[in-house]
Formats: C-alpha cells, sequence, structure tokens
C-alpha cells in the first residue's frame, strides 16, 4: 500500500488518502524523538511526566465521541463498543499517571555480605517504534505508549494503513496534553522504511502488535540490529467447559468472548472445549445463539456484530472457513457473507489433521470440541501453536487452579470473559509472541534496571 487511507467497511466509502512519509522526514522525525528523549524525557521528573499522561487520558474522555467514530470509520467497530475502547484507554493512561512513582521507584538490594548498600534504579533507554495494528486502533496504542512515555522513552507511532486518522487524533493528543514535540510522533511508513527506523542507532527497541508473519519479519530485523523486541501475535484461546451452575450465563459469555470487536481480537475465545455431559446441551444453545446474532450497522447502539474491518479480510475468513469443510469439518450453522459483513459460524468435528485445527480464525468463526475428562480437555486446549490467553469455567475453585497451572498460555480467566484491566498483564507464550504488556511488568520492559553499589 502505497498511502494511508481509510475505507469504511460498512460502506466501502473512500475517505482522505495520506501520503508517505519522505526518507527525509523521517530521519528528522527519528532526530527529533532522539531530542526530546535526551533534552526533556530523561531529564524530566516522573511526577510531571505523569500529571501531563494524566491530561492524555482526560482528553480521551473529553474526546471520546470523536474518537470512537474515528474507530467505526476505519475498522467497524460497533460504535458502544468504539466508546467503551476509548473509555479503556483513558483506563490505561490514568492507571501508569497514578501509578508512576511506584514503578519508578529505587528497589533495594538485600546484599550477603560486605558493608554498604545496593540497589536497582530504573530508566528510560530512549525512542522506541511501536508498529500497531487496526482491530483496536485507539487500546493497543495506549498499551505501548503509556508506560514508556511514563518511563521517559520517546515513541514513534507506525499505525496500520488504515488507521491514519487515530494516528494523527492521538498525535495530538499528546501535543495538546503538553508533551513536546517528539515525545510521540506519528510515522506514514512503509514497510521498506520500517526496517530502516528498527536499524537506525537512536531507535533502542520495537514493540509490535500483529500478525505471526509480521512478527516473525520485524523480530529478525530486530535481531541483525540487536534490538530489543516485544511481541504479541496471534491465538487461538480455548474456552473450557468443566461445570456451571448456570448454564445459559456460561453460554452468553461463550457468545460475547467469541463475539466481541467483532470476532476480531487475539486474545477471544476461539476454541470451545465442552466437558462431555455438557457437551449436547452447551453446544445446542451455544449454535442458537450464534445464530441469532445479524451483523449489522456499526454506528447503530443496538448493533453487536458489525463487518469485518476490511473486504480482504472478509475473503481470507471465507476461504480459510471453506478450507476446514472441505477438509471434513461440520458447518453447525447456516453462516452467510454480505460484503464485509460475515455471520457467525460454528465449525463441529474438526480433526487434528484438519487444517482449521492449528488455525486461528479472525472474525465470528467458533470451533467446538467434545473432552471425555478434564485431562482431555487440557490436552485439546494445549494441542495449538499458540499460547495466548484461556478460559476455565467449573463451580471448583481446586480444580480451575490446577487447570490454570496446566494451560500453556500467558494469561488464564477463570469463570470470566472480557476482563482485561489497565493493572493486568498482557500476553503470551508459543507462537503467540513473548513480552507483557499492561500492569506493572508491561513498565518493565524497555526499561534500564541499572544496579548501583554503594560502599
Amino acid at each position: 500500500m502505497s498511502t494511508y487511507s481509510v475505507v469504511n467497511p460498512a460502506t466501502g466509502e473512500p475517505a482522505v488518502e495520506y501520503p508517505l512519509i519522505s526518507d527525509a522526514e523521517l530521519s528528522e522525525t527519528i532526530g527529533i524523538a532522539a531530542r526530546a528523549h535526551r533534552d526533556w524525557s530523561s531529564r524530566t521528573a516522573v511526577s510531571e511526566r505523569a500529571l501531563r499522561l494524566q491530561r492524555v487520558a482526560d482528553l480521551h474522555r473529553e474526546r471520546r465521541r470523536v474518537l470512537a467514530d474515528i474507530a467505526v470509520r476505519e475498522m467497524g467497530k460497533p460504535i458502544e463498543q468504539a466508546l467503551a475502547e476509548v473509555d479503556f484507554s483513558a483506563e490505561i493512561y490514568a492507571y501508569y499517571a497514578e501509578s508512576a512513582a511506584g514503578l519508578m521507584q529505587d528497589e533495594p538490594i538485600v546484599l550477603r555480605g560486605g558493608a554498604g548498600s545496593a540497589l536497582i534504579r530504573r530508566s528510560s533507554i530512549g525512542v522506541l517504534l511501536g508498529i500497531m495494528p487496526w482491530n483496536f486502533p485507539l487500546y493497543q496504542v495506549a498499551r505501548f505508549a503509556g508506560p514508556n512515555v511514563i518511563i521517559g522513552n520517546t515513541v514513534l507511532l507506525k499505525h496500520a494503513p488504515q488507521c491514519p486518522e487515530t494516528a494523527i487524533a492521538l498525535e495530538q493528543i499528546f501535543l495538546d496534553a503538553g508533551f513536546p514535540r517528539g515525545v510521540f510522533s506519528k510515522l506514514f511508513a512503509s514497510n521498506n522504511q520500517i526496517e530502516s527506523v528498527i536499524a537506525d542507532a537512536r531507535v533502542q527497541g520495537v514493540s509490535l502488535t500483529g500478525s505471526e508473519r509480521a512478527g516473525a519479519a520485524v523480530a529478525e530485523i530486530a535481531g541483525r540490529n540487536l534490538k530489543k523486541i516485544v511481541l504479541e501475535l496471534g491465538g487461538s484461546d480455548p474456552f473450557i467447559l468443566l461445570s456451571t451452575h448456570d448454564l445459559d450465563k456460561a453460554v452468553e459469555a461463550a457468545v460475547s468472548a467469541r463475539l466481541d470487536n467483532n470476532g476480531q481480537t487475539c486474545n477471544a475465545a476461539k476454541r470451545f472445549i465442552i466437558i462431555d455431559e455438557l457437551y449436547e446441551a452447551f453446544s445446542d444453545r451455544f449454535i442458537t445463539a450464534m445464530r441469532s446474532v445479524t451483523p449489522t450497522d456499526p454506528t447503530d447502539k443496538s448493533t453487536r456484530l458489525g463487518p469485518l474491518a476490511s473486504l480482504a479480510a472478509a475473503e481470507r475468513l471465507s476461504e480459510q472457513l471453506e478450507a476446514a469443510v472441505q477438509a471434513g469439518a461440520e458447518l453447525a450453522s447456516g453462516h452467510t457473507r454480505r460484503g464485509t459483513y460475515f455471520s457467525p459460524a460454528v465449525l463441529t468435528s474438526v480433526a487434528a489433521t484438519n487444517p482449521a485445527y492449528g488455525q486461528e480464525f479472525f472474525g465470528p468463526v467458533a470451533m467446538l470440541f467434545r473432552a471425555a475428562d478434564e485431562a482431555e480437555a487440557i490436552r485439546i486446549a494445549n494441542d495449538t501453536p499458540f499460547g495466548l490467553g484461556s478460559y476455565v469455567f467449573t463451580t471448583d475453585e481446586r480444580q480451575a487452579l490446577r487447570v490454570a497451572d496446566r494451560l500453556e498460555a500467558g494469561m488464564v480467566f477463570v469463570n470470566i470473559v472480557l476482563a482485561d484491566s489497565a493493572e493486568l498483564p498482557f500476553g503470551g507464550v508459543k507462537r503467540s509472541g513473548f513480552g507483557r504488556e499492561l500492569g506493572r511488568l508491561g513498565a518493565d520492559e524497555f526499561v534500564n534496571r541499572k544496579m548501583i553499589r554503594m560502599g
């Protein structure tokens, strides 16, 4: 793609196109970010950075509707979910502003012998590049920028090409909050230009949220240039139902966990593993509930499921679904597609030999599996190249912790869905990437933990 542009997925209407940054402008932008780090961020008290980051949170709330409308226009997010994303982004910035002093405080080290003392002191490392996706255009940026600006790093945002208006709005918010130019900068850059950014000696690290392919490419370039990276990639999260006091609530939680954000969430529940004695009842109600949801206009407040983010995304998902059926899976719901509007689909009888078994469906497609017992449920859950999140529903607390211990995932949610929060670390294992965002761990990725020993 030669330009950054918005094509409304709900209507197909194109909007303004934004040209790529020139190589000279790109180098100048990196230089401004480097000087902002040297002359302001690294020399400013954390309390001052916190005050300005709190203003970023406040401006998100003040511009709530404007930001939400941009998200609807750029990627088709239902308006109520877009408003919720703005709110969550504001909470993230506020969390890091409020927690700044504690996150940056010195950490004493107890010496085993010898006179004096020792401590760990946290400080910034410099300019960071954030390569962010379209599915959560505000939230993904917040969880990258929030902790790193508090630390004192300066950030370059390479947003998805279909999210230029979000990038412009966020850069303006940081300027309006009082941050000097260069603390937060957007880059309308090509992939080739981004390779040069990663290689630039003034850039100290890279955070990417995206596909496995993108993650592998960025990791290769970063490794060659000895740059620290954080990768948050795909997921095919299991939803394990072992027991419940209320099957209807479990079904509703399952549907919500699959359809949120039009099914385009890395840590959405995608594989539903149901204990044998509950399988028939659950599957009947789950399939009925999925069928009852119709994708509609994302600007309508009542819309639960909007369009996929692009026609290309809808076509890829259709091809993936068709390939799964051709390989032996059964389509248990009457699926239809109209342009970018993709109705929910449920697959059953997905054998381990089916290509779909190890794939991620980035859209409203669910796979149902029957498990004879707890051990088989865990085996199916772990039988995936991914390891991002997971969901366990059970009435037995001991069982919940036992299963959580055995799941190969970065996150486990018990008897709850859609429960991400600013203080909870986010990230995965295996092909879902490495490193953490949010919480204390998110503020400890791109930081110099300097040891100081006093004699």
